[in-house]
């Protein structure tokens, strides 16, 4: 009896070392936890929090804070990439707004210290005036409707939609450029309609982007394509041309606000940078995705998705 009794106390005395030992230690991992995230905070860096060690509630413990770490570090990359977009948005929207106002400004003024100007030439000035003035507004229409877009106040009801008759009266749109350019059009849209879940509205403006796209910035290539394919559940719509192209960089860019190819700020690719920004909102609010490929000289394609409407 005394022996059992004396086997209880010594396996009870085990189990209190064992268990004040267990309790140290998980106050060790706890401080080192503790401290390892106020160093990922203050210098927000990318590390995770590593621990060796056999404490399933730890274990468990540690692996949601590396899910909020993550998180955190991809909201701070967020951040500082929309940093850096609104201040170079910034810049490019007073570079923009500036050149057609001092344009005007120069007019008027020509127009003013010369009131014995040529009828002719006072009617030529006054169409440019005028021409800079639409310029100008619908370069802030375009702000307008992006800040619109980002905010959730465009409404864009969505419902079903004959892509292939908006694709077919689009391309049309274009005829005049296109014969005045010489260019080869390539189309392949199927003789049957097409349904898709969208929205007629913002499928002209996406058409109407990506087209006048690949016409400014395809023009060495001297072609233009539009592809309507579709599957089970999807319908897409690709433009494509064979112009100059773009590099890896440029494609991973070419969605962000303000981001223009350089040979858009010379005359013969003028552009607010914000139209495939608009394009790739617009997609997105009519629940589709949109993305590019590109070789140069071969083949530069836009490719966007919408949900087939097959019922």
């Amino acid at each position: 009896m005394i022996t059992v009794l004396s086997c209880i106390i010594i396996f009870l005395l085990i189990c209190i070392i064992y268990q004040n030992q267990s309790n140290h230690g998980r106050k060790k991992n706890l401080a080192y936890i503790a401290n390892k995230l106020k160093e990922i905070n203050s210098a927000q860096s990318s590390e995770r929090i590593l621990l060796v060690t056999d404490d399933k509630q730890l274990i468990e413990m540690l692996d949601y804070l590396n899910q909020i770490v993550d998180g955190y570090q991809e909201n701070v990359r967020h951040y500082k990439e929309m940093k850096v977009s609104m201040k170079r948005m910034l810049a490019n929207v007073s570079h923009d707004l500036k050149t057609p106002l001092t344009v005007i400004a120069g007019y008027i003024e020509m127009l003013q210290n010369q009131p014995k100007l040529h009828e002719q030439e006072r009617i030529r000035l006054l169409q440019q005036v005028h021409s800079k003035t639409l310029e100008l507004i619908t370069l802030m229409n375009t702000f307008f409707d992006l800040a619109k877009l980002e905010s959730g106040d465009k409404d864009i009801p969505l419902e079903k939609v004959n892509l292939t008759e908006i694709c077919k009266n689009n391309i049309l749109l274009f005829y005049e450029w296109i014969q005045n350019k010489g260019f080869e059009v390539v189309i392949e849209i199927p003789e049957k309609p097409v349904f898709a879940l969208g929205n007629e509205e913002a499928l002209n403006r996406v058409l109407n982007n990506l087209i006048s796209n690949g016409l400014r910035y395809g023009d060495d290539g001297k072609m233009i394509g539009l592809k309507v394919f579709y599957d089970e559940t999807r319908v897409y719509v690709e433009v494509f041309d064979k112009g100059k192209g773009m590099n890896e960089t440029e494609q991973e860019r070419v969605f962000e606000r303000m981001f223009t190819l350089e040979e858009s700020r010379n005359k013969a690719f003028q552009g607010s940078g914000l139209g495939l920004t608009i394009t790739k909102r617009l997609v997105e609010e009519m629940q589709g995705d949109i993305s590019i490929q590109s070789i140069p000289f071969e083949k530069t394609s836009f490719t966007f998705s919408l949900k087939h409407f097959n019922k």
